[in-house]
C-alpha cells in the first residue's frame, strides 16, 4: 500500500473548536480547557482511501494545519493556505457570527487554492436541538461551488461526525 501526504487546513473564527476537532480526530481526546492556537500548529494522521474498486486502498497522510482564528491574523493566514489540497471550514453552531463568516473563510481559502476541496463543519452541535442542527446544515451548504464537498454537524466533545469530516475530505482530494 502506497502512502502520499496532503496538506489540509482547518479554518474558522476564534474559539469555534478547530483544535478540539483535531485533538478528537488525531488523539481521540477532548478537553473542556480552552487552548488558543498561536499562528499555526501542524498535526498528522494517516487514513485509508479507496481510489476505485479495482485499485488497492491508498494510505493518505493528512498534514493538518490548525490555523489561528483571530481577525488580526486574516491577512497572514493566506500564506499558510498555500499548497493545501483541502480545508475544513469550522463554525460554532451556537455562535451566529462565526456561521456568518464561513463563506468568507471558504472564499479566502479558494482564492489561494482554486482546485482544492472544502468541507464545512458546524461544530458544537451537541449544544442545540437536532431540528435546528438540520436547518443550519441546509443553510450552510454551498452546492453551487464545485470545491464544496459536504456540510456536517460535528461535536468534538461527543465525537459526532469528526472522523467523517476528515475521511470525506480525504476521499475528495484523491
Amino acid at each position: 500500500m502506497s502512502t502520499i501526504s496532503k496538506k489540509i487546513c482547518l479554518i474558522g473564527d476564534f474559539g469555534v473548536g478547530k483544535t478540539s476537532l483535531i485533538r478528537r480526530f488525531v488523539d481521540r481526546q477532548f478537553s473542556d480547557k480552552y487552548l488558543s492556537t498561536v499562528g499555526v500548529k501542524i498535526s498528522r494522521k494517516s487514513v485509508e482511501v479507496n481510489q476505485s474498486e479495482q485499485d488497492n486502498n491508498l494510505k493518505l497522510q493528512l498534514l493538518i494545519w490548525d490555523i489561528e482564528g483571530s481577525n488580526k491574523f486574516k491577512e497572514v493566514s493566506k500564506n499558510y493556505f498555500q499548497g493545501a489540497t483541502g480545508a475544513i471550514i469550522v463554525g460554532d453552531i451556537t455562535n451566529p457570527e462565526s456561521l456568518d463568516n464561513i463563506s468568507e473563510h471558504l472564499q479566502r481559502f479558494l482564492n489561494t487554492n482554486p482546485k482544492a476541496k472544502a468541507v464545512i463543519a458546524l461544530n458544537k452541535s451537541d449544544l442545540i436541538d437536532a431540528e435546528f442542527v438540520e436547518k443550519y446544515r441546509h443553510i450552510y451548504s454551498f452546492e453551487d461551488n464545485s470545491s464544496f464537498v459536504l456540510t456536517y454537524a460535528t461535536s468534538a466533545k461527543t465525537g459526532t461526525n469528526v472522523d467523517d469530516i476528515f475521511q470525506s475530505l480525504a476521499n475528495s482530494i484523491i
